[in-house]
């Protein structure tokens, strides 16, 4: 589809944690640092102007950070209070013991309140105090969380980090632009941060572009340059992969930065494990809070095998944006986290072509400067929409209840997986992507806070 054209609380998570991973590591996730942000405008399609939409600067209060050295986990010998492996910040988290070498763990204290979210685009998401640190990632990564629920992820996309504890691959492949020759990026250990060193040297003297999005599950599901879809006659380009330069706990990484009419965008019609019909899924991404527009569609999900609009329901894909044309406003004036359903960015159950004079209240904006989208997909007449500040915080419910009338119940979905472009290859969308799952099966909220948690302890900004 294409825009020219027809809180759980701490104690609940923590709760769910403990038996998981133990009190220590449940008590380190709940780290957070800070936010705020600005817009870029869009292009404009076909079908009529567009431009980005005005946000606001956000809050200041949040889950504290972590004191842990290096912002990483470590084991405080003998239990020490306060000691590396120990999580300390004003209003948040505090491990008491932290890991001791013997294994045991020291009792946890309560979290202060995370905030979320913009009343009439005046505020935003809270941000925290604290900072994270630049050690490495936590041990667990979001692939091992929703595993650990029996929603394993089909398909774990970044180019910044490892979303599975021991992974230790290849994050992506370059393409070097002066002779054309690849090179993969690989972590610098296992579960951790992009060995941007290789980046470096390998592209000294020249550009080069991110040719590979490598899928860090099983499935191999790797994301390359989009074949030919409707709205990209002669199919995708590879982004930049100078751009999108940031800090993430202490290491420079990049994003996959897609802007409108540059026709970035990445495809994989041919996966394997990724929902199809009416089968439960869930997915996430993380993106830069400042880059967004109003058209479509800066997506990330599951779409059409056949790079054609094949009708409502064929398609469930998380969108960022400040889209109303397909799906009305929000509260504020974005960006809102949607679900491109085909034929619709939906806020809620309403949308669709022309649909600006709509209003769906508990979308609110998302005020941050790097925000976590997250879009869950059961089967039967529902579907969830999530968001957050990826520095601080919890989540914020957008919608949860039916989806959209005419067509879009029960799902006819294909299992394609798209990165920064619509099911049909539209392509005025513009956002910066910096890592995303998708998983079989929906998994229980008490998973999404955990997930959430574990990327804002990455460090984002820090």
């Amino acid at each position: 589809m294409r825009c020219v054209e027809p809180d759980l609380n701490s104690r609940r998570l923590v709760a769910f944690l403990v038996p998981i991973f133990g009190l220590g590591w449940a008590a380190f996730v709940l780290a957070a640092c800070s936010s705020g942000s600005e817009v870029n405008s869009g292009g404009a399609g076909a079908g009529g102007n567009t431009s980005g939409g005005a946000v606001s600067v956000s809050g200041s209060s949040a889950v504290g950070g972590s004191s842990a050295a290096g912002g990483g986990m470590n084991s405080a010998q003998g239990g020490a209070s306060g000691g590396n492996g120990g999580v300390q910040a004003t209003g948040g988290a505090v491990a008491t013991g932290g890991m001791s070498a013997g294994g045991s763990v020291g009792a946890s204290g309560a979290s202060g309140g995370g905030g979320l979210i913009s009343a009439g685009g005046t505020s935003g998401i809270a941000g925290a105090s604290g900072a994270t640190g630049g050690g490495a990632p936590s041990a667990t990564g979001p692939c091992d969380l929703y595993a650990a629920a029996n929603t394993p992820c089909v398909a774990a996309h970044s180019t910044v980090r490892a979303l599975y504890g021991a992974y230790q691959g290849a994050l992506y492949q370059l393409r070097r632009t002066s002779d054309k020759t690849t090179k993969d990026v690989p972590v610098i250990s296992a579960g951790g941060f992009a060995d941007i060193s290789v980046q470096d040297s390998f592209c000294s003297g020249t550009s080069c572009t991110i040719s590979i999005l490598y899928d860090q599950s099983p499935n191999k599901n790797d994301l390359l340059k989009s074949p030919v879809a409707h709205w990209l006659p002669n199919g995708g380009v590879e982004a930049n992969a100078a751009n999108a330069k940031i800090s993430v706990g202490g290491h420079t990484v990049h994003g996959i930065y897609v802007t409108a009419n540059s026709n970035v965008a990445y495809r994989n019609n041919a996966t394997k494990g990724v929902a199809t019909g009416d089968q439960p899924e869930a997915m996430y991404m993380v993106v830069d809070g400042k880059r967004f527009n109003d058209s479509c569609c800066f997506d990330y999900g599951n779409a059409e095998t056949t790079g054609n609009d094949d009708g409502n329901g064929t398609m469930e894909a998380v969108y960022w944006g400040s889209d109303i044309t397909w799906g009305g406003k929000g509260e504020g004036s974005g960006p809102w986290v949607a679900a491109d359903l085909e034929n619709g960015v939906f806020k809620g159950n309403k949308g669709g072509w022309q649909s600006q004079s709509l209003l769906t209240p508990s979308a609110k904006s998302v005020v941050a400067d790097f925000a976590t989208a997250m879009l869950k997909g059961p089967s039967g007449n529902h579907f969830t929409l999530k968001a957050g500040n990826a520095q601080s915080g919890s989540l914020t419910t957008m919608w949860d209840g039916t989806r959209p009338s005419s067509g879009y119940s029960p799902k006819k979905l294909q299992g394609a997986i798209i990165v920064g472009t619509g099911g049909d290859g539209s392509n005025t969308g513009t956002g910066t992507f910096f890592e995303g799952a998708m998983t079989s099966g929906n998994p229980p909220d008490s998973v999404d806070e955990a997930v959430h948690a574990n990327i804002v302890a990455a460090g984002y900004g820090h």
